[in-house]
């Protein structure tokens, strides 16, 4: 008789399943307090400190988790960072514990254990608990749910049925997107013919009407603010218009949950329907609940917000098929076994966990990469490593010396252009309350009528007079059309804008510019003048050389340079970072006074820049040239580096 194949091979599968989880929890344990927030964790933060049944974005549940873990900060005496994210790192190592468990009454103990090893080897489970994310108790509370209703179904039994609701209700109270579980639910009782006798079941009824308490959060919210929570998610969020990149949605997952164990969910799927068939209600149950889920992001892909139906929200729809896995696995082991030699099969069958496992450990590396900017940017270089969750601290620092530099007397009141940024400021204690003028992420991410609920938006802001400002924008997201727009609402909100300088981190992938300004009472709401000479950014162009281009003997440089409100004071040419000479600046450009719609600056139309370049007096080879433009503030600007070639 052929021995049953072990999936981890001749390992105890309590062993392998011990060793796999510890190393993913040091890992992430490591990686959680290495890893500065990033804009959704914070701002989850900052909504934790305004405590109320919902928010713009979500109910309570996400707010509440990191408010809790955030008072581990005093209580500990640990990094505000990992306090904040603790109990969502204690949830998400929970997840293969909770999958056994709905597990062990449909299967035996030993494919029980096997399922939650492979919710290790489920990159997008495994991963999850080192971010402080709404989907970690949403996928928690969803297995919960999902057992105790297996459960109720099987027994009966009255404390099952009330824990389906309860914990329905608080998945109900965490994303929008928990809707789908009760459907399912729904959907499952009205298709499975043996399962609509459940409708008679007062204790059902009973536990739906427990269920129900969790959507007094999301009604209170909607009702009192005209449904725009309701309004974002499912009106303002999405294009709803077709796109053909939609159409990859199958393939973006296959990728992200590994090739091997998206073809065994197929499977899985596919043999769990034929049972469902034949009247199995066990297996017309998960599928229901996995297809619900999936087949919702699959169809819904070329119509909505192409970024999170693509990653990580199907992730609800294969939990519940790692119940299976393990008997599907066995199943092509059989058939592989049979049509090829049983060490191949076994390798084939070995490499879906193997190749999940490593999905994992990936994308724990990639995230955790950003902890080593330092280290790997001379490697990989600038602008390859995302930089969301680094530079906060060195951040919060230079704050905190501009603060203690330009503001002797009272601390100013801290004005960002993004709510993150202003959400940053609050987490390090450089205030107790920040504004933003933020109106485009705000308004992307859902989150502008939470901004302006707390009055921390530009009309709370018009109501401090006399205050002393500290602005401080990330220009690395901002473009140069941006920024203006911005400096314009700022110095027509208060009066002494002044540039104070600028942090750079990572070689300039992580730019803030700091400006001092002082909030003066409104002669008019509705549209204050601009207070002058307002300290907007520099605008150039270099027209010639053309990157990476052969030149010789005489080369015209030529372009041009406008600062509105200020002017130009000097432009220079740097030659491998050497100052060569300085240029001609003050060419005739009506052109670029039409084009470029410059209004304020002092020496317009004559903006031109021309420049005759001898380059005999260079060696052959290539060489980076580079434009230093001074302004009339004495506001020094690197512009239009690049690279030629001489050849003379």
């Amino acid at each position: 008789m052929q021995k049953p194949m072990q999936l981890v091979a001749d390992l105890p599968v309590k062993r392998v399943f011990a060793m796999g989880f510890c190393l993913l929890l040091v890992v992430k344990l490591i990686l959680a307090y290495s890893l500065d927030l990033y804009s959704d964790e914070v701002f989850y933060w900052q909504a934790s400190t305004h405590p109320a049944l919902a928010y713009s974005d979500l109910p309570f549940m996400t707010a509440l988790l990191i408010g809790l873990g955030s008072a581990l900060t005093t209580l500990l005496n640990i990094e505000p960072a990992f306090a904040a994210r603790s109990l969502f790192l204690l949830l998400g190592s929970s997840l293969p514990f909770l999958v056994y468990w709905v597990a062990r009454p449909i299967t035996d103990q030993q494919q029980a254990l096997e399922s939650a090893v492979l919710t290790l080897c489920l990159p997008l489970a495994g991963f999850l608990g080192l971010l402080a994310v709404p989907d970690v108790p949403l996928l928690c509370l969803g297995l919960l749910a999902l057992g105790y209703f297996e459960r109720a179904l099987r027994s009966n039994g009255i404390k099952s049925w009330m824990l389906t609701g309860f914990f329905v209700a608080l998945g109900l109270s965490t994303h929008y997107r928990f809707f789908l579980y009760p459907l399912a639910a729904i959907l499952f009782l009205g298709w499975h013919q043996p399962a609509r006798a459940q409708w008679r079941n007062p204790r059902l009824w009973l536990a739906m009407l427990v269920a129900s308490i969790g959507l007094i959060p999301i009604l209170w919210f909607n009702l009192n603010n005209e449904l725009s929570s309701a309004s974002f998610y499912f009106v303002e969020r999405h294009p709803w218009s077709f796109q053909a990149s939609g159409l990859l949605h199958p393939f973006k997952q296959a990728a992200l949950v590994t090739p091997f164990l998206y073809g065994v969910f197929l499977f899985v799927l596919w043999t769990l329907w034929q049972r469902a068939r034949s009247g199995n209600s066990t297996a017309a149950l998960f599928i229901i609940f996995a297809l619900t889920h999936l087949l919702t992001y699959l169809i819904l892909a070329p119509w909505t917000d192409a970024t999170s139906t693509s990653i990580h929200w199907p992730l609800s729809g294969y939990m519940p098929l790692l119940v299976f896995v393990p008997v599907a696995l066995r199943e092509i082991y059989q058939y592989c076994a049979h049509r090829w030699q049983s060490a191949a099969a076994r390798k084939l069958v070995l490499s879906v966990s193997v190749l999940g496992f490593c999905g994992t450990l990936i994308a724990l590396t990639v995230i955790g990469s950003q902890a080593m900017q330092q280290q790997l940017q001379p490697i990989l270089g600038t602008n390859v490593l995302s930089n969301k969750m680094a530079g906060w601290h060195e951040f919060a620092s230079h704050t905190r010396s501009v603060i203690a530099t330009n503001f002797t007397n009272d601390a100013p009141i801290i004005v960002t252009d993004n709510y993150y940024t202003a959400a940053q400021v609050e987490f390090a204690g450089l205030t107790p309350r920040s504004y933003t003028l933020d109106q485009d992420k705000a308004v992307r991410d859902g989150r502008v009528a939470q901004i302006r609920l707390w009055q921390a938006d530009e009309a709370g802001l018009r109501q401090v007079e006399q205050q002393a400002l500290l602005f401080i924008s990330e220009d690395s997201t901002l473009t140069v059309p941006d920024k203006f727009v911005l400096l314009d609402r700022l110095c027509r909100l208060s009066s002494q804008v002044k540039f104070l300088g600028e942090l750079s981190l990572f070689g300039g992938a992580k730019r803030f510019s700091y400006y001092s300004a002082w909030r003066d009472a409104d002669s008019s709401y509705s549209t204050p003048a601009r207070y002058r000479p307002c300290p907007f950014p520099l605008q150039a162009w270099l027209d010639s050389p053309i990157a990476n281009s052969t030149v010789s003997g005489s080369v015209t440089i030529a372009g041009w340079a406008f600062n509105e409100d200020i002017g130009v004071a000097a432009v220079y040419l740097h030659v491998d970072d050497a100052r060569v000479a300085q240029l001609n600046y003050g060419n005739s450009r009506p052109d670029v006074v039409t084009v470029m719609q410059v209004r304020s600056d002092p020496q317009a139309p004559a903006l031109g820049i021309d420049y005759v370049l001898d380059t005999n007096t260079l060696p052959n080879g290539r060489h980076r040239l580079k434009l230093e433009i001074v302004n009339n503030a004495g506001m020094v600007t690197f512009y239009g580096e690049r690279t030629v070639r001489i050849d003379n």
